[in-house]
């Protein structure tokens, strides 16, 4: 069978009879028992997902099929699917099954997706490799021997590797961009309350967005328009109306795009990702888009501000994780106290105990406004200025990434070298703005790594068109 990259390559062969929805679930059913060793997924909802390609199958010869009829897509792990287990990659959860659906989930389900399966991601998405993972970590399909990015890295490899033509990922702080730069794919993290996060396992409440990792742009905009929009389950969601962001991908007009120089003075940014990137700009300014360089002052400030707050958002919110709520119990306690302490030591995994306690620290009595408050402080300086450069500007372009894929176990032993990871995507969580990275360029080394564009919240159309324009011209 062919390799299909693309929802239209896939409904054109549906029309022209070269496929069918059953024969392209069969086909991925193959690619990803051929690639087990990837660990991509977690879980292959196999025959269900057979049966389901049947009854497309069927809508399609009745023209009643929905916008997704002929994708096939996987779910990270901490998204819901009803009457199916979900478990944020977490001895914690393990064996749980949800009670209902995510509202993306019911979104996919409703326009004819099939979901075949759930995909390996960082415990409870804390992380930038998936080697956080109770399930192991997830390999790059380009070099096994390198990690796959995080936290969404079984849906980055699993799109890579031809295992599902889709994937929904969350983005905390670059969980879905830092692994599409790795694995060579688009992954888009939609404005803060464009999507609802009704049914995803929450780390971080004020960051958390749903989103899409895909091969071309246009089945990132179809995805954002069939699952965006307002849902009565989440408080925090916008009512602003849904654009057809598939109908408004071809405006090739002049942009204003900002740089920021202290961006190409980080240190750790890797040669050649600094060229190729500084070659981009150069070409877009020869095809006639307004290209400045603006300082960013509070560069070194995103990954210090962001950790401080997301933890003390994960200390609060994996509470209820402790044995009597929620979750697993140890089987050696024997009393309240012990049943605290031997549930949450045991159920969860190194890294998120330490950002569980590092959460509790700044929250607590005494050091919360020396952290808590001054981080909260700085995250109102780092939207106003966000704000004020892109009152002027369309885009802000930056690496995704300072380097391409890492070794596998690299920094599993240096967790602030980690943290670092994030210092180029953390900017659009911290603001609640919609950035996309793109894969554009290919490193010496035979490894992929992205280009980022963060626009204005809610200004989706213009950066799915604009980023559709670069990948099939750059």
């Amino acid at each position: 069978m062919n390799s299909y990259r693309s929802l239209n390559s896939i409904k054109d062969a549906i029309k022209a009879k070269k496929t069918t929805c059953l024969g392209l679930t069969k086909y991925y059913l193959e690619n990803i028992e051929e690639l087990r060793t990837l660990n991509a997924f977690v879980e292959v909802f196999k025959e269900e997902a057979i049966v389901r390609a049947k009854i497309i199958d069927n809508k399609i010869a009745e023209g009643k099929a929905g916008k997704l009829a002929g994708m096939v897509i996987g779910i990270k792990d901490n998204i819901c699917y009803k009457n199916h287990k979900v478990g944020a990659a977490s001895k914690m959860l393990d064996g749980f099954e949800s009670l209902y659906n995510a509202t993306v989930v019911e979104r996919l389900l409703a326009e004819d997706a099939i979901i075949i399966g759930r995909l390996n991601c960082d415990e409870f998405a804390m992380g930038s490799a998936n080697e956080n993972s109770y399930y192991g970590p997830t390999k790059n399909p380009i070099d096994e021997s390198k990690v796959s990015g995080g936290s969404s890295g079984g849906a980055a490899t699993a799109v890579a590797a031809n295992l599902c033509l889709a994937a929904l990922g969350s983005d905390t702080g670059g969980s879905i961009r830092q692994p599409a730069s790795f694995c060579g794919t688009v992954g888009l993290k939609p404005t803060y309350a464009r999507v609802s996060r009704f049914g995803l396992i929450a780390f971080a409440s004020s960051f958390d967005q749903i989103g899409p990792i895909t091969n071309t742009v246009e089945d990132a905009a179809i995805i954002l328009e069939v699952i965006a929009g307002q849902d009565d389950y989440d408080s925090t969601i916008s009512t602003r109306k849904v654009e057809q962001y598939t109908k408004l991908l071809d405006d090739k007009k002049p942009k204003r795009i900002v740089y920021f120089p202290e961006c190409f003075e980080s240190d750790g940014l890797d040669s050649e990702v600094k060229s190729a990137i500084l070659k981009q700009i150069q070409t877009l300014k020869s095809k006639g888009h307004i290209v400045e360089r603006v300082s960013f002052p509070y560069l070194d400030y995103l990954v210090p501000t962001y950790y401080v707050l997301t933890t003390a958002e994960a200390s609060s919110n994996l509470a209820r994780f402790d044995g009597v709520h929620y979750g697993y119990r140890s089987k050696k306690a024997d009393n309240p106290e012990t049943t605290y302490l031997k549930t949450r030591t045991e159920g969860f995994g190194k890294e998120v105990q330490r950002r569980i306690m590092l959460g509790t620290f700044v929250l607590s009595a005494g050091y919360h406004d020396a952290y808590y408050t001054k981080a909260q402080k700085m995250r109102r300086l780092i939207q106003d200025k966000t704000k004020e450069i892109l009152n002027e500007f369309d885009f802000i372009l930056t690496p995704t990434t300072p380097h391409t894929a890492f070794e596998l176990g690299l920094e599993v032993k240096n967790p602030v070298a980690m943290y670092l990871e994030d210092i180029f995507t953390v900017l659009a969580n911290l603001s609640g703005n919609p950035a996309i990275s793109l894969p554009l360029t290919e490193h010496s080394n035979g490894m992929p790594f992205g280009t980022q564009l963060m626009a204005k919240p809610f200004y989706e159309s213009e950066l799915l068109a604009f980023s559709h324009n670069l990948m099939n011209s750059l």
